[in-house]
């Protein structure tokens, strides 16, 4: 039987929690990445050896990785003493070191991923840098993701530089040919939207055949989503790509404990409110299930279930 073929578009802790879930199913899969980030490790590499940032990439590999536990150790290891390497990744190093032998960040992520045994492809949404930049409602401008949500203002619009980035070939090849097309779950502004933001990619996930589902997040983002309900990051979508790019969002119905909700606050985070009758406006299908688990008091989607419910949609 042929395998269905699943593009999951994104960046962050939510990707690679997703994929940990998808790569336990016999599916085909295709990771497409953020190259906006410009902060730690990531941002460092990125200024200094003129590459696009590693970090969000290197996560997704380590989730799809079928390696020994002690390899994936390794290779999220962070150094703490160094002149120089303090704060740095050695995952992050080694797609440095692997862009600097091939000539090229996405040659050097497919290498890396014959390295260790990556149960699926994973590319960047550009094979260069981008630069991310928010409008916010005050009129004001902020460049750069890692400063966006720090400056504690609403977010109007954000917008990429340079207008004219390319998405690579094969990622929209793969979006062409795909049964299904996840985005999310992740931060909204910094994780999400840079890669929908990139010329030819939004264009071709509306375009596709495939079933097009928007994972929600659970929490709302402090300086990013503030008291935003489900509908307002559909309507955040809707505004930076227009209507017509989403099927189906997954959004939590599950109860959140108090004792979890209380630490989530004291970060300036809360619940994103199930509106439903606002997001059926929209026009979308709505899924709403229990999909959480808690990690450590942290909040995370909980991947098999969230992967099965995905493969499930007819």
């Amino acid at each position: 039987m042929k395998k269905k073929k699943v593009v999951v578009i994104g960046g962050g802790t939510g990707l690679s929690v997703l994929l940990r879930g998808l790569k336990t199913f016999p599916v085909d899969i295709t990771a497409i990445v953020t190259v906006a980030d410009d902060g730690g490790s990531s941002g460092r590499l990125r200024k200094e050896l003129h590459i696009p940032p590693p970090g969000d990439v290197r996560n997704v590999l380590v989730a799809l990785a079928e390696v020994e536990p002690l390899v994936e150790q390794l290779f999220q290891h962070r150094f703490q003493n160094g002149d120089g390497l303090s704060g740095h990744s050695l995952g992050n190093l080694l797609l440095a070191g692997m862009t600097s032998l091939t000539g090229d960040f996405a040659r050097g992520i497919s290498e890396l991923s014959k390295v260790l045994n990556v149960r699926g492809k994973v590319y960047p949404a550009a094979n260069q840098s981008i630069v991310l930049h928010a409008k916010m409602n005050d009129g004001t401008i902020v460049t750069g993701e890692s400063k966006i949500p720090q400056v504690g203002k609403q977010i109007k619009q954000v917008f990429v530089t340079p207008a004219n980035v390319s998405p690579l070939k094969e990622s929209i090849e793969a979006i062409q040919q795909a049964d299904s097309i996840i985005i999310g779950p992740g931060s909204l502004y910094t994780s999400v939207l840079p890669n929908l933001l990139v010329p030819g990619i939004t264009e071709e996930v509306k375009k596709a055949a495939a079933k097009k589902i928007y994972i929600c997040n659970v929490m709302t983002q402090p300086g990013e989503t503030d008291r935003y309900r489900a509908s307002d990051h559909v309507k955040a979508i809707v505004d930076h790509c227009g209507n017509q790019l989403l099927d189906y969002i997954v959004v939590n119905q599950q109860p959140i404990p108090r004792d979890i909700i209380s630490r989530y606050a004291e970060e300036g985070a809360e619940p994103v409110e199930f509106d439903q009758i606002e997001l059926q406006s929209y026009g979308i299908r709505i899924v709403n299930e229990s999909f959480l688990q808690y990690n450590d008091k942290l909040i995370r989607h909980d991947a098999n279930k969230v992967a099965q419910m995905i493969l499930q949609l007819k």
